[in-house]
């Protein structure tokens, strides 16, 4: 009879941290972007954020839903993929919003201290149908984002149906996805070593990026995800280590005088 008790309870704790961790994958890779969106909200300046993370994290998303039509994984990873895109497209719709009020501000600025106050203020639109290498990803809507994105994801499945059977090819393109997402963090690694320092960055993110890609990869490997998912995941946990070691020998040794430029960083910013 105890032995049943015990059985049961231990089942009902597997279960909770069974689902714990499934939640935790699914929703934790956007949370670093809530106080983003808030902050760009509340300010009306989304300088800070690059949206080519956006892209970035778009496209090794779409490729990891790909990747599962040849190969499966935990369906936490698929809607982790899912959700990370509606929160790209929402990013980028605030940050488009933002920007063009910004520029049709500073339009209205030059045209008042010009006199010009009779013309209508108006931009040059920078449309993806264009096809402008210039304003790639640039753009002055969000519908245009939307084109692209849907453009891409037909391409890209159509490759995928044709080549379905080629387990290079899969193998690749799950490689790929993850890969694209592992690299997340290398432009801030590199911006710090060109800046010799890491002032405007902040460290509160990068210890919840290393949580985040350390409970991530822990997870990869407990639920014996694709080889492609591990890897990578401890690529980017050693990208992390390697940011929070900047930011311990920069500010143990100075390389340059405390009154630098500030660069902001957003959440795995570019």
């Amino acid at each position: 009879m105890e032995d049943e008790v015990f059985q049961q309870v231990m089942y009902v704790v597997n279960l909770l941290v069974t689902w714990t961790a499934a939640t935790a994958i699914i929703f934790g890779g956007v949370v670093p972007y809530v106080p983003q969106y808030r902050e760009i909200r509340r300010t009306q300046n989304a300088e800070g954020f690059s949206t080519y993370v956006c892209l970035v994290l778009l496209v090794a998303n779409i490729l990891r839903i790909l990747f599962r039509f040849g190969r499966y994984f935990e369906t936490p990873l698929l809607w982790q993929s899912i959700i990370m895109i509606v929160t790209m497209l929402v990013m980028l719709n605030l940050c488009t919003d933002v920007r063009v009020a910004a520029e049709l501000n500073t339009k209205r600025r030059s045209f008042t201290a010009s006199d010009s106050k009779d013309e209508e203020v108006k931009l040059p639109k920078k449309l993806f149908l264009d096809f402008e290498w210039n304003y790639f990803w640039s753009w002055s809507r969000f519908v245009d984002y939307v084109q692209c994105v849907v453009a891409f994801t037909a391409v890209a499945a159509y490759v995928t149906y044709l080549l379905l059977d080629s387990d290079v090819f899969v193998e690749s393109l799950g490689f790929l996805a993850v890969f694209t997402e592992a690299m997340l963090g290398t432009p801030q690694l590199y911006c710090n070593y060109q800046n010799k320092s890491t002032e405007g960055m902040s460290i509160k993110m990068v210890l919840m990026w290393t949580s985040g890609d350390t409970f991530k990869t822990g997870y990869f490997l407990l639920t014996q995800a694709p080889v492609q998912f591990w890897i990578c995941g401890l690529l980017q946990v050693c990208v992390d280590v390697a940011i929070l070691f900047q930011v311990y020998y920069y500010s143990r040794y100075p390389q340059k005088p405390v009154s630098h430029t500030t660069h902001t960083t957003s959440a795995k910013a570019l």
